[in-house]
């Protein structure tokens, strides 16, 4: 194990300072947007939530402590012991999962719930960059044929979406889509290939979807459907799936340019269910108001930046993948979970990076900066090496 001094040194501190701060903010941002849940809901005092999201943390800062001290080339020897787990927990969920706003994703054990297809997320980054490293001379042999490690790679990475999709958890199925598309696009898989591949695989996904309509009578739920049907003026449908939305808009219109102060929300009082989760952002724009919130957008470009930065300079491929799929898995959330607040897309839940409450989602994604951090080190000594 390195010393503390010499990974901090090594380590992407714009980075990580840039993650400090909005975590240090949606912690402190937790208390005054749960109260009402922590005092109604939950027969608890003020700080109910903000002390389960602190524990939360600390058990995120000793996975990345622990993630820290694993190379990138050990990935290799682990993926294939951690792929299985989050996908036995996955398929587990399909019969046995806890129903949460429709969708049967939790496992409640006795002292905590967790969600799966969280892990899904970070599990199917490592696979497709350990894949693409592992079979990068092959694909780029022209004499040989590729078909058979393309389809590989693509069915050890759409057997998540595919199962929280049936969890009926649309908005993490669409996530963990977007993740594979995007890795897909850029991997080393030639363009010929890539097209022939997606042809044939949308052409399956098809058929898996008239299968499922001819079994179960629909593809999407009730629930799913009302909201793609009904995303557009939310205030036009207010007593029903448009309730959300129109809230979130006069929350942010309270808010206007500089807040009505920390603490004076007034849509976190039965307004907006669960202001702490999945809708925190309209909360913390009522309070903090708009000019402030800039801040926040601002502190998720260098995010991504950095990432995306990293992913052009660190020489090992699988390190090049993990950064395309961690920015792209961090945008997404970011563009969902906004972009069905402003009803720009229709609302699915999913939870708004560094802000909002949640255990799974946030051990997952701190693991996964973890990774970016051990990138950045990697990167450091390559450069001391070739000097």
């Amino acid at each position: 194990m390195k010393s503390i001094g010499k990974t901090f040194k090594d380590m992407d501190k714009t980075l990580f300072f840039t993650v400090l701060a909005l975590i240090i903010f949606g912690t402190l941002n937790i208390v005054t947007a749960s109260s009402r849940e922590a005092v109604v809901n939950q027969d608890a005092n003020l700080f109910y939530f903000f002390f389960k999201h602190i524990i939360i943390l600390i058990i995120s800062f000793i996975g990345f402590i622990f993630v820290l001290n694993i190379p990138t080339k050990n990935y290799k020897k682990w993926i294939v012991i951690i792929y299985t787990i989050v996908f036995s927990l996955n398929a587990y969920l399909i019969l046995k999962g806890v129903s949460t706003r429709g969708a049967n994703n939790w496992i409640n054990l006795k002292f905590m719930k967790i969600q799966p297809s969280e892990f899904a997320k970070p599990t199917l980054i490592i696979t497709m960059a350990v894949l693409f490293e592992m079979y990068y001379k092959k694909l780029n042999n022209k004499k040989e044929k590729h078909d058979m490690i393309i389809w590989k790679i693509i069915g050890f990475a759409l057997i998540f979406p595919i199962l929280v999709f049936l969890q009926k958890d649309l908005g993490t199925a669409i996530i963990l889509f977007g993740i594979f598309a995007v890795m897909f696009i850029f991997s080393p898989i030639s363009a010929k290939e890539k097209t022939k591949a997606s042809i044939i695989a949308i052409g399956i996904l098809l058929i898996l979807l008239i299968a499922r309509k001819s079994i179960t009578g629909y593809i999407l739920s009730d629930t799913q459907m009302s909201r793609l049907n009904n995303f557009t003026n939310p205030c036009a449908k207010y007593e029903g799936t448009g309730y959300q939305v129109c809230n979130a808009y006069i929350a942010i219109n309270n808010g206007g340019l500089t807040g009505v102060g920390i603490g004076k929300s007034t849509q976190k009082y039965s307004y907006i269910p669960e202001p702490h989760t999945d809708m925190v952002f309209a909360i913390i724009a009522e309070e903090n108001g708009v000019l402030k919130c800039s801040l926040i957008f601002l502190g998720y470009l260098i995010i991504i930046y950095r990432i995306l930065k990293l992913s052009t300079k660190t020489k090992p491929l699988r390190n090049k993948y993990i950064c395309i799929g961690t920015a792209t898995y961090i945008f997404l959330h970011i563009f969902i979970n906004l972009g069905g607040l402003f009803g720009i897309i229709p609302l699915t839940g999913v939870p708004l990076p560094f802000l909002s409450y949640g255990g799974s989602f946030t051990l997952s994604l701190i693991l996964m900066l973890a990774v970016i951090q051990v990138i950045h080190i990697e990167y450091r000594n390559e450069k001391i090496v070739v000097k």
